[in-house]
């Protein structure tokens, strides 16, 4: 069995805001103490509906990582790469291209949706109707375990998961495998080799999938087992194949929608957002602009802040002390609108200072993001390669 490891990934937009902290950021930083992570800049992802400006790429890849490492996300801890320096996830994408029914891509959620959002741009393209299968390819290549979403996201993760299980039914005959896993079986020890075949029988013959998770539990236990070995053990359980890619999980992640100043959702394309290196003057300037509830025409009049487009934003980043006097003096008319937005001007302010102190050092001296990126590239490309070597031999492509 391969170890857990997450991969997830962003396309390059630039400077993010408190959208992307709360929506993404949050969760990396939290994952990357218990799990090794893998983030990376999705530039090929960006072309899919920028193929025909891709300017603005390079400078909004570099922007992206300085948030990144301001949110907290550390390398010495997880690794940070730019999708396209690892052209093996090219490579993943083309060969499971070659077995992926089109359906497959047709049906996808997102397409419809983004092909009705994105009417202005010529979508028309292969490369937007295959951006989930090169998803996967991001994502299997690393035999991720584990992929962070929100549930939007999951169907993109299932589809993962059959183009894993496809390709291990399609590529994962091992010449007299059988045979092979047999004897492997019999390295486990007696009583250990019963218990896995009971339970591999349990989980093929009465679907019980406590049964698998039982045996796999086993496996990993499992000292005197060679990888490949192991390999085969795990690829017997379910079936008669040797698992070369795995089927990655979904990790839901807790997904905050971050109000913009305006009350719709925060986004750079609405004009409406905070940046996390947003300074404490334009911060306040934006905060004091908001609109409020239009029932408070003058300082007298009493509110609803249900109305209030500065109230979720209370919510999000206020104390109970603070809501509460917040909520009493505007249904009461005993405080303004601009007093209101004091308290929340603070809080944000406080949250975006130690980020802000955090890219200092990458703005005065951006080469330290280079050497960053270019030691995940590494990192990256090691694993990617060793995956590709067992694709290519699964396929036929080690040639001698």
């Amino acid at each position: 069995m391969y170890p857990d490891r997450v991969v997830s990934g962003m396309r390059p937009t630039g400077a993010l805001h408190l959208g992307h902290y709360h929506g993404a950021l949050k969760n990396w930083v939290k994952m990357q103490a218990e799990v090794p992570c893998l983030f990376f800049v999705a530039d090929w992802h960006a072309l899919t509906t920028h193929y025909d400006d891709p300017s603005v790429i390079e400078n909004s890849t570099w922007d992206m990582l300085v948030d990144w490492l301001a949110a907290g996300i550390d390398p010495s801890q997880a690794t940070l790469f730019i999708q396209s320096k690892v052209p093996e996830h090219a490579e993943l994408h083309l060969l499971l291209s070659m077995a992926t029914p089109l359906g497959w891509l047709e049906r996808v959620p997102t397409y419809k949706d983004q092909m009705e959002k994105l009417a202005d741009r010529d979508l028309a393209t292969y490369g937007f109707l295959g951006y989930p299968l090169l998803q996967a390819a991001d994502v299997l290549i690393y035999r991720a375990s584990m992929v962070p979403v929100g549930d939007d996201q999951v169907p993109h993760i299932e589809m993962m998961r059959e183009i894993a299980r496809r390709f291990n039914h399609i590529y994962g005959k091992e010449k007299g495998f059988e045979e092979k896993a047999l004897d492997a079986v019999k390295k486990l020890g007696t009583k250990r080799a019963r218990l896995y075949l009971e339970l591999r029988t349990a989980y093929q013959e009465q679907g019980k999938d406590e049964a698998l998770e039982q045996a796999k539990a086993m496996l990993d236990d499992a000292q005197n087992l060679s990888n490949i070995d192991r390999e085969r053990l795990f690829g017997y359980l379910e079936g008669s194949r040797k698992l070369i890619l795995v089927e990655p999980q979904v990790r839901l992640t807790e997904s905050s929608r971050v109000p913009g100043i305006d009350g719709q959702k925060m986004s750079k394309s609405y004009g409406n957002a905070i940046a996390l290196r947003e300074d404490r003057e334009s911060l306040t300037k934006k905060i004091r602009t908001m609109p409020t509830d239009p029932a408070r025409v003058r300082r007298t009049d009493a509110g609803d802040p249900a109305r209030c487009p500065v109230w979720p934003l209370h919510k999000m980043y206020s104390d109970d002390a603070t809501l509460q006097w917040a909520q009493k003096g505007c249904t009461t008319a005993g405080i303004g609108c601009l007093e209101c937005k004091q308290p929340l001007i603070d809080a944000i302010a406080r949250e975006l200072e130690p980020m802000q102190e955090r890219a200092q050092p990458y703005l005065d001296d951006p080469s330290l993001v280079r050497a960053i990126v270019a030691d995940g590239c590494d990192r990256a490309r090691k694993l990617a390669q060793e995956t590709m070597r067992d694709v290519r031999e699964a396929m036929g492509l080690s040639y001698s």
